[in-house]
């Protein structure tokens, strides 16, 4: 049997790393998952000057700030992208493709997802259909693969992809200086739709389509209700009481994900609250 954790905490922006922060000094067993390259959104911004204690700073500082507190508590990111998240009951499964974590508490910390789901998206999904390029990529050895990202962790993945599978397509949803194997074609257009015959065969692009075996969506974020079956959202986010409980006994919501304000101040307190909430959860249970 896998280890079960006290908690799982999904995302590394200011809200989950203040809530692992919690977990640790509480000392609870916690997994962490997300990024451990600093969010584009904390890095693009110029200044900040509402973040208690960091006056006349910028994206890059505060981040800096965020990662040595983290490593001086010795706290890890598990670099892998959360597909499903499912209530068994007294404890949750977080699925990664073909790998299961369990936890018996669950905060969610995803930020927010601007984007729609392309059309086939959801229907397709685990069907040729991923969100991680790197954990899916044994399973497309010697297959065509189209990569879709949003921000430039993007190119490691499909670097690392181009080296299992026969053809990768990149696909940027923004501009820079791509930094990708020769092997690797880039597609400069915009991804319109999914399409198959009970699994992926084909990505429509607004100027072309693409034969593919299998399409992944890198996005900022992962829309919760696309991660957990019968999560309550309002006006598109994660609906919540003050201490950050939503309508799934033991799951937790904190950050830009619950609304607005989108401030990381708020983000950071409102995963601290989180945390505290599932500390006692899991103190009630015992």
């Amino acid at each position: 049997m896998s280890e079960r954790y006290d908690i799982a905490i999904v995302g590394s922006g200011p809200a989950g790393l203040s809530a692992a922060l919690n977990a640790k000094i509480r000392k609870k067993s916690f997994i962490l998952f997300g990024s451990k390259n600093l969010s584009s959104k904390i890095q693009k911004a110029p200044k900040i000057n509402n973040y208690l204690g960091f006056p006349g700073s910028s994206g890059d500082k505060l981040g800096e700030a965020f990662i040595k507190h983290i490593e001086d508590m010795d706290i890890q990111i598990t670099e892998e992208r959360i597909n499903n998240i499912y209530s068994m009951g007294d404890y949750f499964a977080l699925m990664v493709n073909q790998k299961m974590y369990e936890a018996k508490s669950v905060i969610l910390a995803t930020g927010v997802e601007f984007s729609k789901p392309l059309v086939g998206e959801l229907e397709y999904l685990g069907k040729g259909v991923g969100y991680c390029a790197t954990c899916d990529a044994p399973l497309y050895k010697e297959k065509v693969v189209c990569i879709v990202s949003s921000n430039e962790e993007g190119e490691q993945e499909a670097n690392y992809v181009s080296e299992i599978a026969s053809k990768v397509y990149y696909i940027p949803l923004y501009k820079g200086d791509y930094k990708l194997n020769d092997n690797i074609e880039l597609v400069e257009d915009r991804p319109v739709e999914v399409q198959g015959e009970g699994k992926v065969n084909k990505l429509i692009l607004k100027d072309r389509e693409i034969l593919t075996d299998g399409v992944f969506l890198l996005k900022d974020a992962i829309s919760p209700a696309q991660l957990v079956p019968g999560l309550q959202e309002e006006e598109g986010h994660v609906k919540v009481d003050r201490l950050m409980t939503t309508n799934l006994k033991g799951l937790f919501a904190c950050g830009d994900c619950v609304g607005k304000p989108y401030q990381y101040i708020k983000a950071a307190g409102e995963g601290n609250i989180a945390s505290l909430s599932a500390v006692s959860y899991l103190d009630k249970l015992k």
